[in-house]
């Protein structure tokens, strides 16, 4: 592999401050794990976690002159497999880390893969992106969960993150809902499908053709909603799927409405087995 850059000595510090926050960041057991497999030599081994980090990290960089081992260190710790039991982890450090990747030019993928994407030069430009995308999402009155994903850190390229992670929560509150695990298509026919049985999620009573065609017609708008925005964002480069402000803040809008259905929805299964 080619030689990468060297990275800037205020983002490889960023960088250890994430992975080495005191609350948050990797333990010291795990660094010492996570440096001696990646043959790294782990110079101060009683330091604080973040400083322990970036001595060892900043010294193989000026060693290596290139940022090849850094990056496959950062990928190595970031690999999805070692984290499958707190995905929450996972996403809060991918995303503080993606912040800082972005400004050398670099995107930590879902997969754990390190890629190239467009470089950002100034936070406040992501600043100004967040602040105009939640008030007009505001004056929308779009639902809060929804606002969440408003941040400068899921916006300092375009609006890919912000919509990419807002769609991925839809999937999570159902899952919280009825304790499934799978995702996408099959979570959505798991949890509303009643077809001979009593469903985990409803909108209404299912009695009549109505109710069913309103549980139907959610059923498709969820799976397009996965279909279109999700599976595009997850496998498709950002910089080949541009997502403006006025497309954010479509998508954004019919994520919230999804939202609010989801908020009102009837556990049908849970009360079926006198669970609630």
């Amino acid at each position: 592999m080619a030689n990468i850059k060297i990275l800037d000595s205020g983002s490889l510090e960023t960088i250890c401050k994430v992975l080495g926050e005191t609350n948050d960041g990797l333990s010291g057991t795990e660094i010492g794990k996570y440096l001696a497999e990646c043959h790294i030599q782990d110079i101060q081994p009683n330091t604080t976690k973040w400083k322990r980090l970036y001595e060892a990290l900043s010294t193989k960089q000026n060693i290596d002159r290139c940022s090849n081992n850094i990056l496959a260190f950062i990928k190595h710790v970031m690999r999805p497999s070692r984290h499958i039991n707190r995905k929450e982890w996972f996403e809060h450090i991918r995303t503080e880390l993606n912040f800082v990747l972005s400004f050398e030019g670099f995107e930590l993928t879902e997969s754990g893969e390190i890629r190239y994407a467009e470089k950002v030069h100034t936070f406040s430009e992501a600043e100004a992106r967040a602040q105009n995308l939640r008030k007009s999402l505001s004056d929308r009155k779009i639902h809060p969960d929804v606002l969440t994903f408003c941040k400068a850190e899921l916006l300092v390229d375009n609006y890919f993150h912000a919509v990419f992670e807002a769609t991925k929560s839809i999937a999570e509150k159902i899952r919280v809902k009825t304790k499934l695990s799978s995702d996408g298509a099959e979570l959505v026919d798991q949890a509303f499908s009643y077809k001979n049985k009593v469903p985990y999620l409803a909108l209404n009573s299912l009695t009549t053709q109505s109710h069913q065609s309103e549980q139907n017609g959610f059923m498709h708008l969820l799976k397009g909603i996965f279909g279109t925005f999700r599976n595009t964002t997850a496998h498709a480069p950002k910089i080949t799927w541009n997502i403006d402000e006025q497309d954010a803040l479509d998508i954004l809008s019919t994520v919230s409405l999804i939202h609010r259905k989801l908020d009102k929805v009837v556990e049908a299964k849970k009360m079926y087995e006198g669970q609630i």
